[in-house]
């Protein structure tokens, strides 16, 4: 599913006192089999724009019902929203919310706070329950239910009747996670999914969203403010600055621009900043800002240097 954005606006608390233009005027093309990045400081729009891409946020009615206007002479005509995702408009009242959600999962900034049932296997099962057209039998379920918290690497046997409140925090998570993913949907959307995880925990969460992305997923969208997992991980990476989209570009290309992202509020990689602090020293590493391709990168020149293989 091909997700495009053409001028989106959104205003939390319009028409009041507390109005505050959170999107201003957005233009973004995220294309099917991308592994997708979002990145921006506290406050920049990137968790709204997310937002819209399942329904959780919708447009103002008066963008739905948009028709052109008589103009004056002279007048230029204002820009017409658009937001598609695959063959849903979401800016047709008539659109299948249900349907949509289903086809676009969100996982939320601690998603295991969000967990309610008696036992895993029901608190797994809600989502297929609310957003399929037909209400699936319990043989369906159970089938669901099972494929959904395996991907995830968890023992349907083994957790299917167990409290989610009684599991280790990772545990929690993968299980919050099976119940997002449960209805297939084409999309997947995170926002900080590694959040509160220590370092394997945050290895583990990333390796986990590959699997689902080679497996169960075709678009991967992440929010992040770690910029080492966009570069680890990302096909390409969109960055937000007070609520509008400042550019989007590759990560070999995106953390060339530090001094750019720094004025912006944001970190760099820690391959970056080693970058250019050898580039200061005279050092050229030219690498994609990958761990491994850095280390490569960096043993190679050492050894051209040397006279010989590292």
């Amino acid at each position: 599913m091909r997700i495009v954005a053409e001028h989106l606006s959104y205003v939390y608390n319009p028409k009041s006192p507390f109005a505050t233009a959170a999107l201003r005027d957005v233009s973004l093309t995220i294309e099917e089999g991308e592994f997708f990045g979002i990145i921006g400081h506290t406050g920049s729009g990137k968790s709204t724009f997310v937002q819209h891409l399942n329904g959780l946020l919708r447009l103002p009615s008066s963008l739905k019902k948009y028709k052109q206007k008589k103009l004056k002479k002279g007048q230029t005509p204002p820009p017409r929203t658009v937001l598609k995702v695959g063959e849903f408009d979401l800016t047709d009242k008539k659109t299948d919310f249900r349907a949509l959600r289903k086809s676009v999962g969100m996982v939320f900034q601690y998603p295991e706070y969000q967990l309610f049932a008696e036992t895993v296997r029901d608190d797994v099962a809600f989502g297929l329950k609310n957003f399929s057209a037909e209400k699936p039998s319990d043989e369906q379920i159970d089938e669901a239910v099972r494929a959904a918290l395996e991907v995830v690497g968890l023992d349907y046997e083994e957790m299917k009747d167990k409290s989610p409140f009684d599991l280790s925090g990772g545990q929690k998570r993968r299980v919050a996670i099976a119940g997002v993913i449960v209805t297939r949907p084409e999309v997947l959307v995170l926002d900080e999914p590694a959040a509160g995880l220590d370092p394997l925990g945050k290895k583990e969460v990333m390796e986990l969203l590959h699997k689902l992305h080679r497996e169960w997923c075709k678009t991967v969208v992440v929010v992040s403010h770690d910029m080492d997992e966009i570069s680890e991980n990302c096909t390409k990476a969109a960055v937000f600055s007070e609520g509008r989209v400042h550019c989007v570009l590759p990560p070999k290309e995106l953390f060339r621009r530090a001094d750019e992202l720094t004025g912006l509020g944001l970190d760099v990689p820690l391959t970056a900043k080693l970058t250019t602090a050898l580039a200061k020293r005279g050092v050229e590493i030219d690498c994609d800002f990958t761990t491994e391709d850095f280390i490569e990168k960096v043993l190679a020149v050492w050894a051209a240097r040397k006279g010989g293989d590292a």
